[in-house]
């Protein structure tokens, strides 16, 4: 699925434009994603994923093998 980040889930989310007229219009907010390569001690080797911003803390957190374990429990890598 695009625009998705692998780690949190977040997605595309809708709400309104609302302008001083108080107008409205449909529009998207999305997830705030950056593509980045991780080095992985225990694998010898760079994966790279489509994360969010919030990921990117959760990452450097809890540390990458503990968030591979997790999407590799999850079935989702």
């Amino acid at each position: 699925m695009a625009r998705v980040c692998k780690v949190t889930g977040k997605g595309p989310m809708t709400g309104n434009n609302v302008s001083h007229a108080n107008n409205k219009t449909k529009r998207r907010f999305l997830p705030n994603l950056q593509s980045r390569r991780f080095w992985v001690e225990s694998e010898n080797r760079f994966i790279r994923l489509r994360v969010s911003n919030a990921a990117l803390r959760l990452i450097d957190k809890k540390g990458i093998d503990v968030v591979l374990a997790d999407l590799r429990a999850r079935g989702e890598l």
